[in-house]
């Protein structure tokens, strides 16, 4: 209270004392602009003076809360925009995971407009236009993801090779992925888009070049790698070479363990005897019938043209001592009979294998080799049996009870 009493008593004391000054010598103050003047005490003046420099003060301070400042009016209308276009994007999203293609472009396209991180955005605006389509559009929205981030080069190259690829422009993504290719060590993911352009592309030379890094760099588990590699090996022996001495070098390219595989053997010999190199074909085939009994080769050395037809015959009947209810070797048998004129061995074998088997093929080969030997309604029979066998999707249909006459069949003609 004592204390109050004092700073009340010095307040006073002061104010007397600046009114006895005042009235003492008021000064003078003359401002004059134009054809303006203004007079004033010196008090008064400073007054003024002082009013002015609060008012301007104040004038500042508003504006900065205006125009700077985390609580200014220009940040929180830049905070709205950014909230607007982060849920644009949200809604964009959900739409896109939807299949929304055209509502989610939109909404996509809407939220980039104000967003810190607007490459997202147009990355999947570009892939909602490859769903609807719109070639154009996806190479304009790519550009602007570039744009928005220039330092995304690679990455706008395996947007842009994906897009290709489900498009199936297969030599325009392997064109795309040029500058990720480069440094493969940091983008091994191009490989496996390499790898897919490739296998759309049937470049079965270029993905067996492509193995040996896409198992350096671990794009495929050891079982993925081996059917690959399989798959490349095999189409490369079975697509159409030029000739047979391009044919066996693809051959020697075959690693050994998959050059034991019946279905690989059996692909390049069937190739081998399309390209007439039927020397080379037996071989192959007698050499994958010693690593293993297959009925897949046996078939196909039944196509083989060997220059001692008689020899070929009589190794293949050895092999029925220890395969003798083979229905494929029967078959084989019965060719290669056949091709020796011997036709009653041959029509032995392959009813024979028809006992086993009853099969479209042997059907078809009996039905010809008793129409040569003039029992054309046997010969029928079989060809009928064939045709039905093969054709064994036919719907449940009502049949006449009784067969049409001959007479009646030559009437209508």
């Amino acid at each position: 209270m004592r204390k109050l009493f004092a700073v009340a008593l010095l307040a006073l004391l002061f104010g007397v004392g600046i009114v006895a000054v005042i009235e003492t010598d008021p000064g003078y103050v003359l401002v004059s602009y134009a054809n303006y003047t203004l007079e004033a005490s010196l008090w008064v003046g400073l007054l003024l003076l002082l009013l002015s420099v609060l008012a301007i003060y104040l004038l500042l301070q508003l504006i900065y809360r205006i125009v700077g400042g985390r609580r200014s009016l220009v940040s929180w209308l830049g905070t709205r925009k950014t909230r607007n276009a982060q849920r644009f994007s949200t809604r964009g999203l959900i739409s896109f995971t939807a299949g929304n293609w055209q509502t989610a472009r939109r909404q996509l396209l809407r939220g980039a407009q104000h967003s810190e991180v607007p490459l997202l955005n147009y990355l999947l605006a570009a892939r909602a236009s490859a769903q609807l389509h719109d070639t154009e559009k996806v190479d304009e929205y790519l550009r602007a993801a570039g744009e928005a981030a220039p330092g995304a080069a690679v990455a706008m190259e395996f947007a842009q090779a994906e897009l290709k690829l489900q498009a199936g422009e297969y030599q325009q993504a392997v064109t795309a992925l040029d500058q990720a290719t480069r440094n493969v060590s940091r983008h091994p993911y191009v490989l496996s888009l390499l790898r897919q352009a490739y296998e759309g592309l049937n470049d079965w030379d270029k993905l067996l070049e492509l193995l040996p890094q896409l198992r350096k760099h671990k794009q495929l588990t050891q079982e993925e790698f081996e059917q690959v590699q399989r798959e490349v090996h095999h189409k490369r022996i079975a697509q159409g070479n030029a000739d047979s001495q391009q044919l066996r070098a693809s051959w020697q390219q075959v690693p050994k363990q998959l050059q034991r595989d019946a279905t690989m053997v059996e692909a390049y010999a069937r190739n081998l005897i399309r390209l007439g190199d039927q020397d080379a074909a037996e071989d192959a085939l007698l050499h994958g019938l010693k690593q293993e009994w297959s009925a897949t080769l046996v078939r196909q050395y039944g196509y083989v043209h060997s220059v001692n037809a008689t020899r070929q015959l009589a190794r293949a009947e050895s092999w029925l001592i220890a395969h003798p209810e083979d229905p494929q070797l029967l078959l084989c048998l019965g060719r290669l009979s056949a091709r020796e004129k011997l036709w009653g061995k041959a029509r032995d074998y392959f009813e024979s294998c028809y006992r086993l088997e009853h099969s479209a093929e042997v059907c078809a080969e009996l039905g010809r080799l008793l129409t040569g030997l003039g029992e054309a309604n046997v010969a029928a029979a079989y060809f009928r049996e064939g045709l039905l066998l093969r054709e064994d999707a036919l719907p449940e249909l009502p049949m006449p009870d009784k067969t049409v006459p001959d007479s009646r069949l030559l009437a209508r003609l």
